[in-house]
């Protein structure tokens, strides 16, 4: 029987298990990537390994998020010790400024066929040159960098068939968008979307790479495509094509699930707020004014996607509409000059643009931010409330093409209205390549020290579990909670990243200001979510923050793969409700008891939770493997390997 892409990949890096749907594997990671958010954290767990070199082929630190120098010396002081970690560790450094992580490793680093694992949920974007690519947490990404398998559960493989193409002015984007109005943000949980079918060779690498990207939205492990003549014409026009090589399933390989979706039926999509799949036709919603258009983000910054706003400026001779404030966020530097090179940088300029840096900046809340209850047409891949700096602001998540054609009228719009003809955008046999601020390591690393200044307090781990917990039930929230509710986003907190006592003060500042006031007072306790609860980014603070606040579980009806990862990493118990009904028979504020004189490795271990509030027992499982206990029993992942470690010394 003949292998699927994801298969062939997870074969020839698998460490132990068995790649049946739903086992627990572990597997061999040849990158890594760690951007500033998160990244700085996961130097942080790995200089307290111990440990003097990264052990993987590749590992590049990149700063792309905390960009934005809003007050105190936070940012530069993370920035600073990734430089000089980086160097030490022999990691490559890509520099503020560079480019968005995802766009930069796409265009240097990205090779089809290896395993990556980034400190990001939207690392599968490099699934659009054929590499198995999967969001981590920082702590994950760390134990990659000391050469420890990455384990996860054996996910199904989703064969998506692409048939037929694009027509005008419908995109990439419209084909995940189209996923996500299917499938739902949970709709991807346990699985892989491996892209097939004759439609597959109209896309280029950017335009595969914004599918990827987003189906990180689906709650995906990760997407994949190919590795063909697209991807080879990319990779040669960014000089690398002694990298490349093929890569495609086998005639006769099996799926778990297959999809199709015709791509000449489809038309310009647009999701609505709050959520990636509340996704109607950008024709039910036109005519609503829009105050923001925002453009760039790691899924729709590329060359191509900004070469096309350009000529539907240029050949329209359109403005921005005086009402709408517009930027463009290129994706890397390499995108900004060839804009430059091609004069499309002057075309946004004349049309009223703001240009901003070459960062994630909107997307995560750090500037531009919408006016007060307005409306945002972004395109970038979330839209969860507040996530854009303004509570409530309207945020729409579309296409460039309809982003563009928005921008025009002011109010949103369907861009085949605006009568011009295709524009067609290829790729150029060479981008203008400029390495000059990615920064190699050291020759000599013992040279180097690591700097650290006072924003940075370390938090790794915690006591260990005992048999018995106790505590009050300090938050109950509902379904598709995620990350951005636990920790929020934003030029307030977000330089706060690498300084956990402080960060820990915005715990769930979104739901209920008084959540971190009251953890403390009352010693700590338990959170209890309904499904899919930390969804979103891999933001291990949302695990980390809690964690110092004195969680000791978190209940839910079912949880998000990262998130899920991050809480046994820092020793948090998460139980999964065995009758979900049984969500209702807790109430904020009930006191709760958990024995864990029988908690044990397996899918069908009970731990029964007792409310002593309502004087009932209530049943939950949480079907961890033999590490996952052990690491929550020792108090973190972090605790856990510094004892391997010590074992593997001390032999």
């Amino acid at each position: 029987m003949g292998l699927n892409i994801v298969q062939k990949i997870i074969k020839t890096h698998l460490v132990e298990g068995d790649m049946t749907p739903g086992k627990p594997i572990a597997i061999r990671i040849d990158q890594t990537l760690t951007q500033d958010a998160t990244g700085t954290m996961a130097y942080l767990h790995f200089e307290a390994m111990g440990l003097p070199k990264v052990q993987t082929e590749l590992s590049v630190s990149y700063v792309d998020h905390n960009t934005l120098q809003a007050g105190g010396p936070e940012n530069a002081n993370d920035h600073l010790f990734l430089q000089t970690a980086a160097a030490k560790f022999g990691v490559y450094f890509s520099k503020a400024g560079n480019g968005i992580c995802h766009q930069v490793h796409l265009e240097r680093f990205a090779v089809p066929g290896k395993t990556l694992l980034g400190s990001d949920s939207h690392t599968p974007t490099a699934g659009g040159i054929g590499m198995l690519a999967i969001g981590a947490g920082g702590m994950d990404v760390a134990l990659a960098m000391a050469g420890e398998p990455f384990y996860l559960t054996m996910p199904k493989v989703v064969r998506v068939n692409l048939y037929g193409k694009l027509r005008p002015f419908v995109s990439a984007k419209d084909i995940i968008l189209e996923l996500l109005r299917r499938l739902t943000v949970k709709g991807g949980l346990g699985r892989v979307f491996e892209y097939g079918g004759e439609g597959v060779k109209y896309l280029t690498v950017p335009e595969r790479a914004t599918i990827t990207n987003m189906g990180a939205e689906l709650g995906a492990t990760t997407s994949i495509f190919p590795s063909d003549e697209q991807t080879y014409l990319f990779m040669k026009a960014q000089g690398r094509e002694a990298q490349w090589r093929p890569l495609q399933a086998d005639p006769d390989a099996t799926y778990d699930e297959v999809i199709d979706i015709d791509l000449s039926e489809l038309e310009p999509l647009i999701a609505c707020p709050h959520m990636p799949d509340n996704v109607k036709k950008v024709k039910e919603v036109e005519g609503l004014r829009v105050h923001q258009v925002a453009i760039g983000s790691c899924t729709n910054s590329s060359y191509r996607d900004l070469k096309t706003v350009g000529e539907m400026f240029k050949r329209t001779g359109k403005m921005v509409h005086p009402m709408v404030s517009a930027a463009i966020s290129p994706g890397s530097k390499q995108v900004l000059r060839m804009m430059d090179k091609e004069g499309y940088y002057d075309v946004f300029l004349r049309a009223g643009f703001r240009i901003l840096e070459n960062a994630c900046g909107p997307c995560i809340g750090m500037g531009f931010a919408p006016p007060s209850g307005g409306v945002s047409v972004r395109t970038f891949n979330r839209n969860f409330y507040g996530r854009s700096g303004t509570k409530d602001a309207e945020v729409y998540l579309a296409s460039p093409e309809t982003a563009a054609a928005t921008a025009m009228k002011g109010v949103i719009t369907d861009p085949r209205d605006l009568g011009l003809e295709e524009i067609k955008v290829f790729l150029p046999e060479k981008f203008e390549i400029d390495d000059s601020m990615i920064y190699a390591p050291a020759a000599d690393p013992d040279e180097v020290e690591i700097w650290k200044g006072p924003t940075i307090n370390y938090v790794g781990y915690k006591e260990p579990l005992g048999d018995k917990l106790e505590g009050e039930v300090l938050l109950k929230v509902g379904d598709n909670i995620t990350t951005d509710h636990i920790i929020p986003g934003g030029a307030k907190i977000l330089p706060l990243r690498s300084n956990i006592p402080a960060i820990s003060e915005y715990v769930y500042s979104v739901v209920d200001e008084t959540f971190a006031q009251r953890a403390k007072e009352k010693g700590g306790g338990f959170i209890v979510g309904g499904e899919n609860y930390g969804q979103g980014s891999s933001r291990e603070h949302a695990a980390i923050g809690p964690m110092y606040l004195g969680i000791k579980a978190v209940i839910a009806k079912s949880f998000a793969r990262i998130h899920h990862a991050n809480l046994i990493n820092f020793g948090i118990l998460p139980l999964v409700f065995v009758n979900k009904e049984d969500y209702d028979k807790i109430d904020q504020g009930d006191i709760l008891e958990i024995d864990l004189s029988n908690f044990a490795p397996g899918e069908d271990n009970i731990i029964t939770v007792i409310n002593r509030t309502k004087g009932i027992s209530i049943p939950t499982k949480h079907g961890l493997n033999k590490r996952q206990v052990e690491i929550i029993k020792a108090g973190g992942v972090l605790a856990y390997v510094k004892q391997k470690f010590e074992k593997k010394n001390a032999q």
